[in-house]
């Protein structure tokens, strides 16, 4: 089954990082997290993927001529402001499958991905989006009476459930995306949940995006500790 990594964006939000290289290309520890993501689907027994590029795509285009994994990898050129949605669209029109494992290129999870699978398979809607609890970011009050109760991070089981990326879609969503500038987010998802044709699976293991510095260096402790928490043992 083919994975279509979303890799094209500009990572304005990490523009420290992004000016000479996309951001999924960033480096976590001695590899990109790019990498880190393939891996998690490689390590689960899925190796195909293609890798949706646009900014600075040729820094991609040389580093996938010299990967050294036995991983089927072929990187396509998605247009340099396409968005999402379009990405998508273009790598369905040129690599035609019955569905796709499809995810971002800057976020990383134990999700157990055959579970997954078998959860879209079972649930015979046309998409499955993996919803998360999103990380704590800031520091949260409890107040009282005008004074402070209690100052700390927000406990992610507080939280809601946000879109962690880590998607199956079958080959229809083609037609559900009306072309390059379309974001999945605000098209063709909210679209299809309005037709009750996106289903949710549920993941309470890690998840952690590469959004800025900060969670780029919380990252990087990780692996400095030897702790890969998204290649332990899959979670749902």
């Amino acid at each position: 089954m083919k994975t279509i990594i979303l890799a094209g964006g500009f990572g304005t939000r990490i523009s420290e990082e992004t000016e000479d290289k996309p951001k999924p290309m960033v480096l976590l520890g001695e590899k990109p997290i790019l990498w880190h993501v393939m891996n998690i689907y490689a390590t689960q027994g899925f190796d195909d993927f293609i890798i949706a590029t646009g900014y600075k795509a040729e820094v991609i285009d040389n580093w996938v001529k010299e990967l050294e994994e036995p991983w089927t990898v072929k990187a396509l050129n998605t247009g340099l402001t396409t968005q999402t949605g379009g990405r998508v669209k273009r790598c369905i029109e040129i690599f035609p499958a019955d569905r796709y494992f499809v995810t971002y290129g800057d976020g990383v999870g134990n999700v157990h991905l055959n579970q997954l699978l078998n959860f879209h398979l079972e649930q015979g809607r046309l998409a499955t989006v993996t919803a998360v609890r999103p990380p704590a970011r800031f520091g949260v009050l409890d107040i009282e009476n005008n004074y402070v109760t209690h100052f700390g991070e927000k406990n992610q089981t507080d939280a809601g459930w946000i879109n962690g990326g880590f998607f199956v879609f079958d080959r229809q969503i083609f037609s559900e995306i009306t072309g390059d500038q379309e974001l999945l987010e605000t098209g063709p998802l909210p679209r299809l949940a309005q037709r009750r044709q996106l289903s949710a699976f549920l993941h309470r293991g890690f998840w952690k995006p590469m959004d800025t510095l900060r969670e780029k260096r919380e990252l990087e402790e990780l692996i400095k500790l030897g702790n890969l928490p998204w290649i332990t043992e899959p979670g749902q």
